[in-house]
This record gives structure tokens, sequence and C-alpha cells, in this order.
């Protein structure tokens, strides 16, 4: 194509030969399709997607700005324009690019207005107040192009039904915009096309490059232990990880929780005081300007060790990095893949990733991600179903921007994946929510937030408050409750959860940043604090920090239970072997449930290998069915492999076990009467109500409190339940705890499952390796103890190990 000879021209100066999916996306995009390019990180799909649309834009000259590129995170917009820029530059090609995202002063962004861009890179919160502008039609009329970055981890949250939503306005302006999403690690790729395009359009799917070529190692102990617990062997390979780590090899330390990252910073940094200047910490909790010195640092070499969470798991550019450290299990192969391809992040580039497990089990989960990435098997994502509070959130943006036509809006939502199913009587209810505040709130003139135009046929907000506080709200991401932490000279630090800060009294100190702080005075949702050279074990948790083991990830451990692994099978002898002598060992086609009697009373340790939030919905629907057949109270405790419901002595559960308890008849109802769903459903509806723009976070500078917007969420909620119990967003908060916080579905394919395996009960005389972590769990939130966790759990081990040798030497003899 004589168009893409500009492009050419680009390559060829700078010694380069596109990759063929590279020139196959520039052709796709000139003939006028959309699609999803599916291409390793690392390996140019920036380039891909971005060169066909430069090269029609120099072919044919027009104003106005053309082009979105939408990423999930700000710190993408920077580095993203930098190498967009490259080519324009160097090229001296008439084309401007710009970045708009929730940092862009707003000088910059009216000027954009008046001199738009070619390309604007920017987020999905910062599309929609885009599209809440009185002149947005004006704005957005000419966008020929949408890239969206990241696609995986942005369809399967509300930010991913956001978008769908905007698109869809989009396209109601030009029929004829295109749409490309690009994705490196989704396996269900046919689906995420066509949320991406929409319904009216087929999708193009490009692959291409080769996959990234994965070194992926185990930082092994010398020994493991017969009875693991959660996070104990971590911070015990502290000496061998500091071994393996070089000062001049630039690595990214990658742990699960914010809390870890503090932790570990802290723990190599007091090992190695010499590399201060070379450390940093880097999670979503940290101020911006801070976390962006970071990034900046890694960039330019001058960082050589960086603890992380997932605040950087996506697609930022570190050419410099080298290495990667996971501490604990990813508990997604998806998840190990975008870490893994965070070092070597060029074409043809080797990803090296040492994993540092925190108890012997997760040593086979490695083995388990291996066995996945090896058959090609990475976790599917989904878009979500008819999110009211994003609908809701949406028809008010038309309403600011454009205004709303309802028939517009209706046709419009017919073409998305996500709202296609939407009745009209469910639209109808929206429409009379945001007028009339529906049913029960008709009373309150703050929810008359519509006013219906006859001459137009459109509705707008009823008021200039209205917009504005509309506005100040767009967005799906739901923080929790914070307080900013500030030196006494104002200067600011990060965030912290306000539960934590509420626990402390002056002069107590904690860790957080990598530095000891000394907790001075709460003032005006900020706590202030100043430095301290005082030794410390606290360190703030933030909630929602921990992940599940994916469906994916708990096929392949499964499968690898009981497979022969050469390299570690005398390594994983004491805690194999001892499963095998008390217990068995499962295989995927066992289904193990084992018993076991204490003055505590009866335990029942049952392993699906479903991941935590399935086995909590799961430990309470079994626990309501044996109460069902004979009453009493039970407590639980749960982890990835499975969970434990104790009983009073010498309560029978096999006896009362049968085929039913994998029924799937009235599992919904059963869940919701053995958990307090209502409480759940209660908590979530917090978060819906805060996009749905019931409640409102308060102003720039001036946020409301969380107990503020806790006091009023309750509230509204216990107005719905008790007037209007049929409200779309009661419904929906509902749905939600049982769909995200239990995985019903999850529950229902697994039910099945085990249904169609062999069950083996073991009656233990003691604990198996696989049943003590559960055990451990009960402990940390068992009853109240002088005793210490570690003093409790070594003094049980000791007494069982004994047991164990006791029984062995009889067997013998």
């Amino acid at each position: 194509m004589k168009e893409l000879k500009p492009i050419h021209d680009f390559f060829k100066n700078r010694k380069w030969k596109p990759f063929p999916f590279q020139v196959q996306a520039w052709e796709a995009f000139l003939r006028g399709e959309s699609g999803l390019l599916h291409i390793p990180t690392g390996s140019g799909k920036t380039y891909a997607a971005t060169m066909g649309p430069f090269a029609k834009f120099l072919n044919k000259p027009r104003k106005g700005l053309k082009a979105l590129y939408i990423t999930p995170l700000r710190a993408l917009t920077r580095d993203l324009e930098l190498a967009l820029l490259e080519p324009i530059q160097q090229e001296k090609w008439p084309l401007k690019i710009a970045s708009r995202t929730g940092d862009t002063a707003l000088s910059a962004k009216k000027k954009q207005l008046k001199e738009p861009a070619d390309l604007m890179l920017t987020t999905p919160e910062s599309l929609a107040v885009l599209i809440s502008q009185l002149d947005a039609e004006d704005i957005l009329k000419n966008i020929e192009v949408v890239i969206l970055d990241e696609w995986h981890e942005l369809m399967s949250s509300k930010r991913g039904s956001l978008i769908e939503l905007s698109l869809s306005y989009l396209r109601s302006l030009n029929p004829e915009v295109q749409t490309w999403a690009m994705s490196a690690s989704i396996s269900n790729l046919n689906e995420a096309a066509q949320v991406a395009v929409g319904r009216a359009q087929e999708p193009v799917i490009i692959s291409g490059g080769s996959d990234r070529n994965l070194d992926l190692d185990t930082l092994l102990p010398k020994k493991i232990d017969r009875f693991p617990w959660a996070g104990h062997l971590g911070l015990s390979l502290k000496e061998s990880l500091l071994e393996e780590l070089d000062p001049d090899v630039s690595t990214l330390i990658f742990t699960n929780t914010r809390s870890q990252a503090e932790k570990w910073f802290e723990t190599i940094l007091s090992m190695k005081p010499e590399m201060e200047p070379l450390m940093a910490l880097h999670h979503s909790s940290l101020e911006r300007e801070e976390r962006e010195a970071v990034e900046e640092g890694i960039k330019e070499g001058l960082l050589k060790w960086v603890i992380c969470t997932s605040s950087l798991d996506l697609g930022v550019d570190f050419q410099p990095v080298e290495r990667v450290v996971q501490i604990g299990s990813p508990k997604m192969v998806a998840r190990m893949i975008q870490r893994a391809g965070r070092s070597a992040h060029r074409p043809g580039g080797k990803s090296r990733l040492l994993f540092v497990p925190t108890n012997s089990w997760e040593i086979l989960e490695l083995e388990a991600v291996k066995k996945a990435l090896k058959d090609k098997r990475i976790e599917p994502r989904r878009p979500l179903k008819k999110p009211i509070d994003v609908l809701l959130q949406h028809m008010m943006t038309l309403a600011c921007g454009p205004g709303l036509r309802l028939d517009e809006l209706w046709l419009s939502l017919k073409e998305t994946y996500s709202f296609s199913d939407i009745t009209p009587e469910e639209l109808n209810w929206c429409r009379q929510f945001l007028t009339k505040g529906g049913e029960t709130l008709q009373s309150y003139p703050q929810f008359h937030k519509l006013t219906y135009d006859e001459e137009t046929g459109k509705y707008r907000p009823a008021n200039s408050r209205v917009a504005s506080h509309h506005r100040m709200s767009i967005g799906t991401i739901v923080s929790r409750e914070s307080v900013r932490v500030s030196y006494t000279n104002r200067s600011r630090i990060g965030s912290v959860e306000e539960n934590f800060i509420s626990k402390l009294k002056k002069g107590d100190v904690f860790q957080f940043a990598g530095k000891k702080l000394e907790f001075v005075l709460l003032k005006d949702m900020t706590a202030y604090v100043k430095a301290s050279k005082a030794t410390t074990n606290v360190i703030p948790s933030w909630d929602g920090g921990r992940f599940p083991i994916s469906e994916t990830l708990g096929q392949a451990l499964r499968e690898v239970l009981t497979m022969k692994h050469p390299r570690l099978d005398k390594l994983l002898r004491p805690l194999l072997g001892t499963q095998k002598e008390l217990s068995i060992l499962p295989d995927e086609n066992t289904f193990l449930i084992e018993n076991w009697h204490s003055k505590e009373g009866e335990h029942l340790f049952v392993y699906p290998f479903e991941g935590k939030s399935v086995h909590e919905g799961l430990a309470q629907l079994w626990g309501y069915r044996f109460a069902q057949r004979k009453p009493t109270t039970f407590s639980f405790s749960v982890n990835d492999y499975g969970f434990e419901i104790v009983g009073p002595v010498n309560y029978g559960f096999q006896d009362l076990f049968d085929d039913d308890f994998y029924s799937e008849d009235q599992l919904i109802e059963e869940i919701g009467q053995s958990l307090q769903i209502g409480q759940l459903s209660q908590r979530q509806f917090r978060e819906i109500a805060q996009i749905a723009g019931l409640v409102f976070t308060g102003f720039p500078g001036s946020p409301k409190t969380g107990r503020q917007l806790q006091i009023s969420s309750s509230l509204l909620y216990d107005v719905f339940k008790k007037h209007e119990p049929n409200n779309l967003l009661i419904k929906q908060s509902l749905d939600e705890v049982l769909s995200n916080s239990l995985e019903s579905s999850r529950i229902k394919k697994t039910l099945r499952r085990l249904q169609t395996m062999k069950t083996e009960w073991v009656r233990l005389d003691s604990p198996s390796p696989l049943a003590f972590p559960l055990i451990v769990e009960n402990l940390a939130i068992g009853k109240l103890s002088n005793e210490s966790l570690e003093s409790k759990i070594a003094r049980l081990k000791k007494s069982w190990e004994k047991k164990n040798e006791d029984s062995t030497r009889e067997r013998r003899n």
C-alpha cells in the first residue's frame, strides 16, 4: 500500500524491519477493519496499532482530533507519548500528540480543545469527562479510530463497561469509527475482540511476534518444613535472595500486597544499607510524585532494586530492567507472564523471573504455572453483564454533555456487549431513577437530577450544581476510606486506610513508604507525622490485597501434585511423603476429604483446589447443608487449596454426607442463608452508590470521610430494601457479592466436577501437611490468647511430629 511509504521509511531509517504482524495490522486498518492485536509484551504492538492511523492522517490531512489511545494507567500515557513522538520528530511528520488524564493541568486541557492534537492519549475516566462537556459532539465527531491498550486488564472490570458505553456514543457520532484492542495475555480472543468492536462489526484478530522467551526459576530452600503455613518460608529465604540479587542488574521485586512490599523493602534495606541510594519502593498508596520519580529512576537506570506491587504490572517500558523477582505465588498464569515481561521489554528479549515461595506448597504452584504455560493455558477475562450503576453514570454523562436521548441510547446499548440484553423496563427504571429519584426518593429534590426538554427531546441536568458534581465524580474506581499521610511541614507521603490510622495514638511509630514515621495528629482527613528512628513492626494493611488462585492455575496444580519433578523430588519428599504417610496425595481425578478429632471438636478438611473465594462460598454452603441434617454451630477457615469446617465433638460429618452436597438446586438461596449476605451486599452497595451518583464523595482536596460515605450509603440501602426491594441497584449489589466475592458460577462448576471424581475419605491421627495451613488460619482468627501465633504453631507442630514419630515406630515394630 502506497500510504505506508512514510512508515516504511521510518523503519528503514532506524535500520529496523517491521514484523509481519505489524504490516498486517497497518493494512487491516487502512482497509477499514477493526479487531484485536494479540501480541506478546515488548514485541512492538504499540507501533502495530498506531502506524496505520498515522499513515492515513499523513495521506489525507484533516484538522481536528482523529484518534484516541486509551490506557488503563496515567503513567502509561507519559511513556507512550515519548514512544510516539520519536517517529514524528525524526521524520518531521506534521502530526501532533497530546496526553489528557487527571494529572493534566487545566490550562493544558483548555489549550488541547482549542488546538486539538491528531491523537490523544487518555484514560477511560478522562474520555468520559470529555463526553460530559457541552461541546462534546464538536470535540469528538471526527474520531476515526480508538485504540485500547492492555484490553485484558480493562475488559473484565467496570472500567471496561464504561469504555463500552463511551465507544457506543462515539459510534453514534461516526458509525465508521474503527476500534483496535491490544492484549498480550488473554485466552478468550474472539470474545475479547467482539466486546471491543461492538456487536455490529466483525472483528479481525491478528496474532504475531514470537512467544516470550521466559526463564522461570525458583529460589529453593535447603530444606522444607513438613507442615508449612502461609508466609513462613518467604522471609527465611532473605539471605538466599540477596545472594541472587546483583547490585548492577536492574531488578523489579514484585509482591502481591502493599504490606508485603513495605516489609520486604525494610528487610532488604536493613541487610544491604549500602544499596539505599539504588533502591526504591513503589505501590499505589504512595504519592504520585514519588511513584513518578521511581519510574523515571528505573528508566534511566539510576535505580537497581525496586520493590513493587501490581502498580508496575502494566506496560510501562522499563528497558533497563533485566530481571524480575516474584515473592509468593502470582495466583494467575497471566499475572506471571505479565510480570516476567517487565524484564527485557523489547523484541527478542529473554525475560528472567526468579520465584521466591512463601510456603512449601507454593513450590508446586510454580510448577503448575510452568505446566499451564507449556500447555498454552491462560486465564480468560470476561466482560461484566449489565452493571446498572455504570449505565446510570453514563446517562448522566450524556445529559451533561450532548444531551440524553433515550431512543438513541437504546439503539447504542444494543450494539454493546455488556448491555445488549437491557430491557425497556430496566431502561425506564433508570430514567425514573434519575428524573424523580425512583419509587422511594421522590420527596427529595436532590435526587431529581434530570429534566426533560420537550423542544429537543433530550434530558438535561436539573441545574449547574448537578452537572458540576457529576463531572467531579466520573469514574468507576472506588477507593477505600483513605487518609492522606503528610509530614508536619505538609509535604505529602501517600495515603493509608482510615481504619489503620484510627487505631494509632500520638507517639506511635509505624512504617510506610519505606520510612519510620511517628504519628502526631489527625486533622481534616490528613495524618500528620514526623520522621523517627525507632524500630517498629507496625505496617499498614490494605483491604482487598490478596488474590485467590485462578481456575486455570487450580486445574494445573491438581495435575502436578502427583507428577514426577526430578529436580524437586528430593526437596519435596518431606512434604509430599508426609502427606502420603498420614493421608493420601490427591491426583486430578481424586477428591480428598479428611477427618480429624481434637479437643476443639471434629475437623473436616476438604480440598477442591479452586481458590480462596470459591472455598469461602463452598464452606458456608456445605456447613449449611450439614446443619440442615443435624443442627449445630460451625467455625470455618479457608485457603487456596481447601477449607475446614469445625463441628462439635463426635459430630459425624461422613454419616451426614450424600450426593445432595453436590446439588446446584437452591444454591444461591442456601448461600444467602448460610452467610450474612445482607451485610456483604450492604458493603458492596456503598461502591455502587458512589458510581451511580447517589452519594457525593466530596470536592477535590476535601473528600468526605469513609464513615460519612458509609452512613449515607447504608441509609439509602435500608430505605431501598424496605420500600423498594426490586430496586435494580440493590439487586446488583447482591449479584456482585455472589459473582465477585464468592464466584458463584465457579462454585457451580466445582460442584459438577467434584461429583464426577472419586471421593476419598481419610481419618487422620494428626493433621496432614495439607490440613496444617487451614488449622493455622483458624488459630490466627480464633480465640484471644497471650501466646503468640508463632509459638502456638511451634508447640502444636512439636507435639504432632512426636506423635507421628511414635506411630511410625509402632508400625515398623
